[in-house]
């Protein structure tokens, strides 16, 4: 009975890697820089891309914004004049926590990739699923806040293995907080060694520059592999 679960979440996996594959093959098609974009619910995922999304000289992005239900995030994103699909996993997916690669396939029609360059996919709040599914990115950023402790990377530990990028938010509450930031920092390295993070606060803007210069140079330089 255990060998059969196992096998049936194997083939899941391996079914949501062939679709997501697919995925990729329209989005380099297409010239666009995708993002998978996850944290837990309320780290202020939607707060950086509101950040940034204006800002990116000579970029083009769009947002698919994934939730549950709602459009609470994705009307924010659309108040500044971009692109934004809406990906509500209760209608028609069951309600699940994460966006998987046939979700994300049948919003591609809604897209319109030919008038963006980087496509920013703010996936479900949760710290386990997201990390199990590609969707056919080029990068996945995790987003953690300083208020959610320093052993999240710890117990959760495939989120934080399963990024290129780690932004630790929300520093501006640190004088209000017992909180040890260098903590954080050592155990993010203990599970992924020299993975990039980024500290900063949505909230204030400190240290938000580094974010917006990987960014572009993230869409830069898969736009000059797509094109090699």
């Amino acid at each position: 009975m255990h060998r059969t679960k196992v096998r049936i979440v194997e083939d899941a996996l391996d079914a949501n890697n062939t679709i997501a594959g697919a995925n990729r093959v329209d989005f380099d098609r297409a010239g666009v820089t995708v993002i998978n974009f996850m944290s837990a619910p309320g780290a202020g995922k939607t707060t950086l891309l509101e950040r940034v999304v204006t800002d990116l000289p000579g970029v083009r992005v769009g947002v698919l914004e994934g939730d549950v239900e709602g459009s609470m995030d994705a009307d924010r994103l659309a108040a500044l004049h971009i692109p934004v699909t809406q990906l509500n996993t209760n209608a028609g997916f069951g309600g699940e926590c994460h966006l998987d690669a046939n979700m994300v396939r049948s919003a591609i029609p809604s897209l319109a990739l030919d008038e963006i360059d980087l496509l920013l996919v703010e996936n479900v709040g949760n710290l386990v699923c997201p990390a199990e599914f590609r969707i056919g990115e080029d990068a996945r950023v995790m987003v953690t806040a300083i208020t959610e402790g320093e052993d999240k990377p710890l117990k959760y530990p495939l989120m934080f293995r399963a990024c290129e990028l780690v932004i630790v938010n929300k520093i501006d509450l640190l004088p209000h907080l017992d909180f040890d930031l260098e903590k954080l920092l050592y155990n993010i390295d203990a599970v992924h060694p020299d993975v990039e993070t980024i500290v900063l606060s949505a909230r204030t803007g400190q240290g938000l520059e580094p974010w917006r210069e990987w960014l572009m140079g993230t869409a830069a330089r898969t736009n000059q592999e797509a094109i090699a």
